[in-house]
């Protein structure tokens, strides 16, 4: 029987070097937005992102899918993990400081077990993942309640529309198990819901931003959004991907705890942002039960 992997050096140092890459996204995408209309940032994620990944591919000596069903499998992915959830966050990062987005984005493995527990037969909820979510919403409420209570506000809004989009993450992962079914390697998955990504949110870019009529956007907002695309996009996935298969999936979740702290550092750092009580409060929450949902620290009890 085959070993279950295991972290070593190298899987932490991924690890880490993922956790600042996507941490560090939420920064660009606040400095981005600067100058760019959100669609136009997202778009430009994903589109500038797409030839490095397929260089990436061909030197790893992968290739992409050549039947139509898989593409169609991958444009459902596309929309679900990159086109409609980037489109909502970069929108809702307008309102948002970049360190709380990452906490918001933070809870979508909170969401995951909630979707996966209605829409599949084999991965069904356990006391302690339950326990788990409940602790995480806690936090969601204590961190988002006080906005609600003001009425439907631009910083509400935004709020719903990052927790709208981990939930469509989830659904990303529960709809892609179907490709986890086809001789399709991790990185060529990546790669071709990007493109696919990046293919759909083009003409609604185009009729939405019309970019032509922009002013002359800012250098700082420009390397930002090239560095959104070619470090947290093209380079993360490829080592995220390489984290997966050298320590496996349950270990590679380890960047969702650690991402939010990347941010909220770079975001103090970078941006003079500051976190309050409550948005501190429901941090801590969400931490808590992101750990009870992973179990690997019971376990070692």
């Amino acid at each position: 029987m085959k070993a279950a992997p295991k972290l070593d050096g190298t899987g932490w140092w991924l690890i880490g070097i993922l956790s600042i890459l996507w941490g560090g996204s939420f920064v660009m995408i606040e400095i981005g937005l600067r100058s760019y209309p959100p669609l136009t940032l997202a778009f430009a994620r994903v589109a500038l992102a797409v030839p490095p990944m397929m260089l990436a591919i061909r030197f790893m000596g992968e290739r992409l899918p050549s039947e139509p069903r898989i593409w169609m499998l991958l444009t459902v992915v596309g929309a679900l993990n990159c086109a409609l959830p980037f489109s909502l966050f970069f929108w809702g990062q307008q309102y948002l400081d970049s360190g709380y987005a990452s906490i918001l984005n933070a809870t979508t493995p909170l969401w995951g077990v909630i979707a996966a527990h209605f829409l599949t037969s084999d991965e069904k909820a356990t006391p302690a993942r339950i326990f788990g979510v409940l602790v995480g919403l806690a936090g969601i409420i204590v961190m988002v309640g006080p906005s609600a209570m003001k009425g439907l506000t631009h910083n509400l809004l935004a709020q719903i529309a990052c927790l709208v989009s981990t939930l469509l993450y989830s659904f990303a992962a529960i709809y892609g198990r179907r490709l986890s079914q086809s001789a399709l390697t991790p990185m060529a998955v990546a790669t071709g819901q990007t493109i696919m990504a990046a293919l759909l949110m083009l003409p609604i870019m185009l009729l939405v931003d019309q970019p032509w009529n922009m002013a002359m956007p800012r250098l700082d907002a420009t390397i930002a959004a090239l560095m959104l695309a070619l470090i947290s996009t093209a380079l993360a996935y490829t080592l995220y991907f390489r984290l997966i298969d050298r320590s496996g999936a349950s270990n590679a979740q380890l960047v969702a705890f650690l991402m939010p702290l990347f941010a909220v550092i770079l975001g103090s750092l970078l941006l003079n942002e500051k976190l309050s009580a409550g948005q501190a409060g429901g941090a801590v929450l969400i931490a808590a039960g992101l750990v009870i949902l992973d179990g690997r620290l019971f376990r070692r009890a």
